[in-house]
This record gives C-alpha cells, structure tokens and sequence, in this order.
C-alpha cells in the first residue's frame, strides 16, 4: 500500500539536515593514514609443539577508534598493551560487544595469506549493526589487518596445523550508564600463533545433545558474533564435560532440531536406500553462526563431490533423525566446523542416557569425506593451490 507523504515540520527539518551534516563530518576508515610504533624488543615465543591456544600474544595490536563527533581516526600498529577503560564504559555493562576469528597461515615457501577476510568483515559490520556500533569500510579494514599481518609475519609458525590467529574486536567505551547508542566505540585487533585447536589434535570429539539449555532462538542473535552469546555455554559444556562430552551439541524446540556443536556449525551425512550419501547441515535461518568455514565447505563440496552419488543440502534435522539414520545403519559420519578447528570429527553423541555412535574409518579419527574436507580447506588455507579465497600478504 503506498503511503501518502506529509511535509516535514521545521523541528523534523531541522534534526533530519543536524544529522546528515553529522554524517558528512564523519571520517571514513581509512588504511593510509595508519601510523606504526614497533616495540622496542622482540619477545621470544614458545615452540610451535608447545603453543596453546589463545594464550601467547605477538608484540603489537592495531587500534582505531570512533567517535560520534568526528567518525574515525587514526589507525595504529603498536606495542601490544592493556586498553585504558571508563568504569563506565558501555561495553562493561550493555555487552556492546562483537568480534571476528580468523587465521593467516604461511606455507612450506614462506608465503603468507589471510583466508577469506572480507568475509569476515562483512559479517563483523553485521554484527556490529545489531548491537548500534557503527559500519567501518570493509575493505579498508582488509587492508590494515595485512598490514597488520605483514608486521608479525615472523611469528607464524611455518608448519601444516599452525597458524596466526587473529581476533578483531569492537566495543562501545563511551563513559556513561543508560541504554542507547554508543556515541565512542574502540576497534582492535590482537593476534596469537597457534597450533591444532584441541590439544589432543586432530581426534574425534564426543558430543552432548542439549534439551535443557538453548544457544539461540528464532529472533534472536545466535546469527552474530557477540560476545555475550558465548558466556552463557560455559556451564552447559562444563557439565558436559563432566560426563566425558568435549561439546554440546545445541538442539532446538520439541523436535529437537540440530543447530550447532559446541562453539562450531554441525555438519552430518546420511545415506538413503539406494546408497546415495547426503551432506547435511542447519540451513541460515537467524539461529546459527554464518560461518565462513560453513560456507566454504559447502561451496566446496558442491563443486567436487559427484551429484550422482551425492546430495549437498541446507535442511532442518533432528536428533532423532541422527539416532534413526544410526538404528538403521545409514549414519555415515559427521563433524563441526569452525575457524579455531577448522574440522573436528564427531564420534559419538550422547543423548537421554544413551551414545549414539557415528562411524570411523578403521585405524582413524575421521569419516572420508571429513578427512578429504580438511585437506580440501588446508591446502588452499596455506596456499598449496591459487585460489581466489586466499589474500596475500
């Protein structure tokens, strides 16, 4: 229905032309004008087989930060140090938070890439408009996190599993209570060389199937990388893991649907009486991360696996469905899919008492089609092939 346009007021006016001048005032992000302090001393790092993750940090951090006033300033590479908070900084106490996990990997000739970053980008800039932090020019963001890369290069452990971790992040740190927009927000990145995600390496993980605890619902922000949907996990995986599960996996409503595992997208493969396989995971429907592993396996698998002998599909499925495919010897294998893992294999769920196993290739830690994915993922991860998803840095 077409709606009938009535004159501004002068008050209306006069606040729409304040805010449009506002908005021209603004300075866009812009990679250019970074300015680099290098630390004086170079701190020395563990050896990659003794690296855990998330816990070592290189020498610098990129800062740029935003005001409502004046748009965005000067980007800096410096000295890697503590962030200097209001007690009443919006992000302590209305979760004004989201960030990004991506990797950067170097090959056997010491080329280094960054895997996919404008996706990651993108999908920062989404979750930043849900919770009011302001847009920032994608592509220049791009362009500061390889230089930023460029920078620490030195630290990437030069080894298949090991990688620099890179976590930007964006919070509100205007210094006063009360709901409402941000009016100054603090973008940052930090870094870390990491090997394999578990411990144990690359091992198949034993899962929980979650009724009592949901991660997200339909409406919600389970689609955004906030921080305040992580926090809320932690004891439901504790108690998991006091079972011997090493992750949930999240089911919703009374069917029971699958949504993800742990902190990962669940990915499982069934077959059908004909012996026609199918890979299957919870369609972007507003509950689940947008991956962007997710998407690039999905990608990939629709390129290279036969249509004849398989089928790649974005479909609701439940645990039952699981634990019938399994009764009936059609549950072929399964496993998550995430940035920090890449790939983890899934053996088991447990669910209402009972372990529903999930098969392995004998003498393996993975299905053949889990096992084939994460090398389909390294070698363009670590530039074995060109490929467009790689930005070199």
């Amino acid at each position: 229905m077409l709606r009938t346009l009535r004159p501004l007021s002068s008050g209306r006016a006069r606040a729409l032309f304040s805010t449009s001048a506002l908005l021209q005032k603004q300075q866009a992000l812009d990679a250019a004008k970074l300015k680099v302090e290098q630390t004086p001393t170079r701190k020395t790092y563990p050896a990659p087989e003794e690296l855990v993750f998330g816990k070592t940090f290189t020498d610098h951090m990129l800062t740029v930060e935003w005001t409502e006033k004046d748009g965005w300033g000067t980007p800096y590479i410096k000295p890697y140090q503590n962030l200097a908070l209001d007690p009443a900084a919006s992000v302590l106490h209305y979760s004004f938070e989201c960030f990004e996990g991506m990797k950067a990997f170097k090959n056997d000739k010491g080329v280094v890439t960054l895997f996919r970053p404008d996706m990651n980008m993108k999908r920062m800039n989404t979750s930043a408009s849900r919770i009011a932090l302001p847009a920032f020019e994608e592509e220049q963001m791009v362009e500061l996190l390889r230089k930023f890369v460029k920078l620490e290069q030195d630290v990437i452990p030069q080894k298949r599993g090991y990688s620099l971790y890179l976590r930007p992040t964006f919070i509100g740190t205007n210094a006063e209570l009360g709901v409402k927009h941000p009016s100054k927000a603090l973008l940052y990145v930090i870094a870390c060389p990491v090997g394999p995600y578990y411990p144990s390496g690359f091992k198949a993980v034993r899962l929980e199937a979650s009724e009592s605890a949901v991660r997200a619902w339909p409406g919600g922000v389970g689609n955004k990388k906030l921080g305040g949907n992580y926090a809320p996990t932690i004891v439901p995986q504790d108690e998991a893991a006091a079972k011997g599960y090493q992750q949930i996996l999240w089911l919703f409503g009374e069917e029971g649907i699958v949504t993800e595992a742990g902190t990962m997208n669940a990915f499982f493969v069934f077959k059908d009486a004909n012996g026609k396989k199918e890979l299957v995971t919870c369609p972007l429907d507003g509950t689940i991360l947008e991956g962007i592993t997710r998407a690039s396996i999905l990608d990939l698998a629709r390129e290279r696996l036969d249509p004849n002998e398989w089928s790649v599909n974005e479909r609701y499925y439940t645990i039952h469905e699981i634990a019938q495919k399994a009764q009936e010897g059609n549950l072929v294998e399964a496993f998550g899919a995430g940035t920090a893992a890449v790939v983890s294999p899934i053996k088991e769920i447990g669910y209402k008492g009972k372990d529903i196993p999930v098969p392995l290739q004998e003498g393996k830690e993975a299905g053949p089609l889990t096992e084939q994915i994460s090398n389909w993922v390294a070698e363009i991860q670590y530039g074995l092939i060109e490929h467009p998803w790689n930005l070199k840095v």
